[in-house]
């Protein structure tokens, strides 16, 4: 199977040495300095804050070339819209990795109903400089598989297949056949508290102001409730069954540990908070149905 990769940030270089490495067809798509770093340094990797940093090279392009059996796309919430101009020209399955809760009706429409896959990837990570700095894995983190689903809820061949692909990485993926409302109930828990981060300066700052997360909790809360269908995975709905006490206790041990620290919450940047934006627009979008 031939892939492109479409984004050169955290996830998308990621999944791209670890792809590579494994021994697929795939190349990473990139542009500008990001385009010229991959070039000189190949994909540069460090564990968490160690200062070992390791250097995958794998096949970067400026622009699309040729057919692609799979594209894989991972880029932020609000820069969707400009990269599906640039996909409706290429051939091939797209998957869509990121934040998104609007539903695969928007991308089918620009790209063709019948491309669209939908899925989220779980690794976690921040740019450090040209260094990909990723969450170390643990207990937890490898219980967690990174989901990936046809917008109908079908599993077919196609889905089997890219799932089969990842898993050879290393990677815990899975078919899930409701991705689509995973998706919104991820973003009904985001979006509060990646805006919660963002005003407090970072996590550890949010886990020590016991209020602010008291007040981050009651809006996911708000948002689950005006949710049309169930959360998935069930488990979330615990947030609204819980004692608010030991929850707000849950989240501030949470958002202090290296997993909150290392997983992009601490990225401040002006991206972060357009993307945080476009998506808490596409939750209240559902919410109100």
């Amino acid at each position: 199977m031939k892939m492109l990769v479409y984004g050169a940030g955290v996830l998308g270089s990621l999944f791209t040495a670890r792809l590579h490495e494994a021994g697929h067809d795939v190349s990473l798509l990139a542009r500008g300095e990001r385009l010229a770093a991959l070039r000189r340094h190949g994909v540069q990797l460090a564990e968490g804050g160690s200062p070992a940093v390791r250097r995958v090279t794998v096949p970067v392009v400026e622009h699309p070339a040729g057919e692609y059996d799979l594209t894989a796309v991972f880029v932020r919430t609000h820069q969707v819209d400009a990269v599906l101009e640039s996909l409706a020209g290429l051939e091939g399955d797209v998957l869509f990795l990121h934040n998104w809760a609007g539903g695969a009706e928007p991308l089918g429409a620009v790209i063709g109903h019948e491309r669209v896959l939908l899925g989220f990837g779980m690794a976690g990570g921040t740019m450090d400089g040209d260094v990909v700095r990723y969450r170390a894995t643990n207990f937890m983190t490898r219980r967690v598989a990174m989901p990936i689903g046809e917008p109908d809820g079908r599993t077919t061949p196609r889905l089997e297949r890219i799932v089969r692909t990842f898993r050879t990485t290393g990677i815990n993926a899975k078919a899930e056949p409701r991705m689509d409302a995973w998706l919104k109930t991820h973003a009904a828990f985001e979006v509060p508290l990646g805006q919660a981060v963002h005003t407090a300066g970072g996590p550890v700052a949010l886990a020590d102001d016991p209020d602010a997360v008291r007040g981050m909790l009651r809006l996911m809360r708000q948002n689950l409730a005006a949710m049309p269908t169930p959360p998935v995975p069930r488990g979330f709905a615990a947030l609204r069954t819980l004692p608010e006490g030991l929850l707000v206790a849950t989240l501030r041990r949470f958002l202090r540990s290296q997993t909150a620290v290392h997983s992009g919450l601490s990225d401040a940047s002006p991206a972060t908070a357009a993307e945080l934006a476009r998506l808490a627009e596409q939750i209240r979008a559902y919410t109100k149905r």
